[in-house]
């Protein structure tokens, strides 16, 4: 009796001290008759009651039908056990993954059940397998060679682009050590360098500021960069060796020292012939100084022409240049839209060919204006002029120039119309207002104001450009002049000479006032005549 009493105790204290779910089940009654407090831990549960009043000994996420219970029942009095490894359900309906037991008591009417969580277990195996595919994917397709070896040099490891640089088939160079990878006439080296490298291992280059070969399968070499690593598992040393074929950029490299050699070359003859032609130069220097006093007049008249010419030449070269490159690529995009539905990138590439030829037929309409000037073809003829009208619609043919921003204010008291030359004066308004859009900054303002008093019309345009030196002011009205701050900006440097020739031809002037980075004012003042009653 104490005997019985004993191990009834004991099998109480073992059954309550089990971390994991513990469970006793009638197969007669098909419920549970007695679980461990750990088990109604597990299952969410306040107290064993509900569970008590459950039929079947399963938990499972997806239920046995009432078929299947029953097999499971039958298998379970046949071979006396059942054992799986499913997903279970708690009594909040969240899942664990867990190990069930079932074992039959010897009665062969109780059974024992056991439930031991392995959700961590799971965790930690979906997590391990996510890194090993991680690293497959990154160490497989790497779009460099990686080999991995150990401290004996034997390759345990290559990825794809490893094999084919070293032209093996998969998996071929695992176990080759690694001095069969490098020159036989420096394989000896190499193992001196791998047990250096063994003995103090580090992050570094290989073969700093030194050609490096590698040798492939068929004993043929290629130039490599590599670049060391290391890792250690288990107390074992692992080298890493990161490889990049540079057989291409050696031929590039190769090709820039032929370049710059005969770079050199022709640096060298040009130099020689500068040379040739500045000793030929000095010598008509020589001669033409024994005739100073005779030609001294002629070579300052040559000079100021040589100078005249220089501008024209710099002038047109480049304005004549940027509207003809700009119409042979619009032709060439042109080309490459056959289609109908391209129409839109055809008209817009029509636009800039349009825009080109008409800055080319502006260019050619100063050069030609210059010459009838020169000839004095050009003559004012005096006309019925509405000076508002004809500055709004000339500002209004201008829209299209302006910058980002930019606006032009006009302020004109000029109510009855005048008699003055409408062409001439529309041309001075356009040349001075372009300078005035093209020599100063998005959003920028620029005043247009006119009055009319006295039979004289004064014409103030202003605006807030880059502005002009002092020394260059005393230019400006000359042919090809252009401010030295102006350079880079397009433009002939004929616009302001042929608004003063202008000017003269109608009895008026041109004043002009200008501050370096403050803007530019010019003045135009030209006298007219009342337009006589119809």
């Amino acid at each position: 009796m104490l005997t019985g009493l004993y191990t009834n105790t004991l099998t109480d204290l073992l059954f309550e001290q089990e971390d994991d779910f513990l469970g006793v089940f009638d197969l007669a009654q098909n419920r549970y008759v007695r679980i461990n407090q750990a088990g109604i831990r597990l299952l969410g549960y306040a107290s064993e009651e509900p569970i008590l009043n459950q039929s079947g000994p399963w938990f499972r996420r997806e239920p046995l039908s009432a078929e299947g219970q029953q097999e499971a029942l039958v298998r379970l009095l046949q071979v006396g056990s059942h054992e799986e490894e499913t997903e279970m359900v708690r009594h909040d309906g969240s899942t664990f993954w867990a190990r069930l037991t079932i074992t039959l008591f010897p009665d062969g009417k109780l059974a024992l059940v056991r439930l031991v969580n392995r959700e961590q277990l799971h965790r930690t195996e979906r997590e391990l397998n996510h890194s090993v595919r991680r690293y497959e994917a990154i160490f497989s397709n790497a779009t460099i060679g990686i080999i991995v070896s150990d401290q004996q040099g034997q390759v345990v490891s290559a990825n794809q682009l490893a094999d084919q640089l070293f032209g093996y088939q998969e998996g071929e160079l695992v176990g080759l050590s690694i001095e069969q990878l490098v020159p036989d006439s420096v394989s000896h080296q190499h193992e001196n360098l791998r047990k250096s490298f063994n003995r103090n291992p580090q992050v570094r280059p290989m073969g700093h500021n030194r050609d490096l070969h590698a040798q492939r399968k068929d004993g043929t070499l290629f130039p490599v960069e590599i670049s060391l690593s290391y890792f250690r598992l288990d107390q074992a040393l692992y080298a890493v060796a990161y490889i990049i074929d540079i057989t291409f950029k050696r031929e590039v490299e190769r090709q820039l020292l032929e370049q710059k050699s005969q770079v050199e070359r022709l640096n060298a003859e040009l130099e020689q012939k500068v040379a040739d032609r500045t000793h030929a130069l000095m010598n008509t220097l020589e001669q033409l100084e024994q005739s100073k006093d005779e030609l001294a007049q002629a070579l300052k008249t040559e000079r100021e022409l040589g100078e005249l010419k220089s501008r024209f030449v710099s002038m047109a070269s480049h304005e004549f240049r940027t509207p003809l490159t700009a119409v042979l690529n619009a032709t060439t995009l042109i080309e490459k839209y056959p289609e109908g539905d391209q129409q839109e990138k055809r008209l817009r590439h029509l636009h800039r060919i349009r825009a080109s030829v008409k800055h080319l037929n502006d260019i050619l309409e100063e050069f030609l204006s210059v010459g009838k000037l020169e000839e004095g073809k050009i003559v004012a003829h005096p006309a019925r002029v509405s000076l508002p009208q004809l500055v709004t619609e000339t500002v209004a043919d201008m829209h299209s120039m302006l910058k980002t921003g930019q606006v032009v204010h006009t302020e004109l008291d000029c109510p009855r119309p005048i008699w003055l030359d409408p062409s001439l004066l529309r041309k001075m308004i356009v040349n001075v207002l372009s300078n005035a859009i093209k020599y100063s900054g998005e959003g920028s303002e620029i005043h247009i104001r006119a009055n009319c008093q006295e039979g004289q019309l004064t014409m103030i345009v202003t605006d807030q450009g880059i502005g002009i030196s002092p020394d260059d002011q005393q230019h400006l009205f000359e042919q090809f002049f252009r401010a030295k701050n102006a350079i880079n900006v397009a433009g002939t440097g004929l616009g302001l000479h042929i608004v003063a020739k202008y000017a003269e031809l109608m009895q008026g002037s041109v004043q002009l006032q200008s501050e370096l980075n403050n803007g530019t004012t010019i003045t135009l003042i030209l006298p007219y005549e009342d337009h006589p009653l119809d």
